[in-house]
């Protein structure tokens, strides 16, 4: 029982030590996305046009690609306007490449004529609580970002459940403990039947 109990603790601290920092951000940041329309922000809107060099228009307008960028078109766009289009979808319809560009805490896009050669492209950044929201949310934070909210939902669940089983190893001596893990379960419950519809 001893050594059960030891290797219970072991993996509850180690999971609370995995969890630690994300949980406290997932926490502040549960606030802030429940708050959201309370706190001030002011998105800086950044707005710029350019023209596409002659050689690469006339290239585009000879042989229009259905989808996808050509190699030497994504360079132009990447260094012109300092973006990363790599696994960007490109969007060609009625003589235009759209292209979003979203990311947390902003948005972006670029929008090219294969008539003219115009370049439009407009960046947002909403700030650093957007940013965080949206890394909350999984929003726009691509695969790696994905695979460790799941991997810290994971630890979370560990965490969560060797505390419960420590809490009944110890329930004995702490009579108030099952009254406040009923009233964790409970205080959300009714607050949902009451008060959501």
């Amino acid at each position: 029982m001893h050594i059960w109990l030891g290797t219970l603790r072991q993996w509850h601290w180690i999971s609370s030590a995995l969890c630690l920092v994300s949980m406290l951000l997932f926490a502040v940041t549960g606030i802030t996305l429940n708050h959201a329309g309370q706190i001030e922000n002011k998105p800086l809107v950044e707005t710029r046009e350019g023209q596409l060099p002659e050689r690469l228009l006339n290239s585009l307008q000879a042989d229009t690609p259905e989808d996808g960028l050509p190699a030497d078109l994504q360079r132009w766009l990447e260094q012109t306007l300092d973006v990363q289009l790599a696994g960007r979808e490109a969007e060609w319809s009625d003589g235009e490449l759209y292209v979003a560009l979203p990311r947390p805490g902003g948005d972006a896009w670029l929008s090219l004529s294969l008539e003219s050669g115009e370049l439009e492209y407009e960046s947002t950044d909403r700030g650093w609580i957007a940013y965080f929201n949206d890394l909350h949310k999984g929003r726009h934070s691509g695969e790696a970002w994905s695979w460790f909210i799941d991997l810290f939902a994971v630890a979370c669940v560990v965490f969560s459940l060797t505390g419960l089983l420590l809490l009944q190893r110890h329930a004995g001596n702490r009579p108030g403990t099952w009254p406040l893990v009923g009233l964790g379960l409970v205080i959300p419950l009714l607050l949902a039947l009451l008060f959501i519809h």
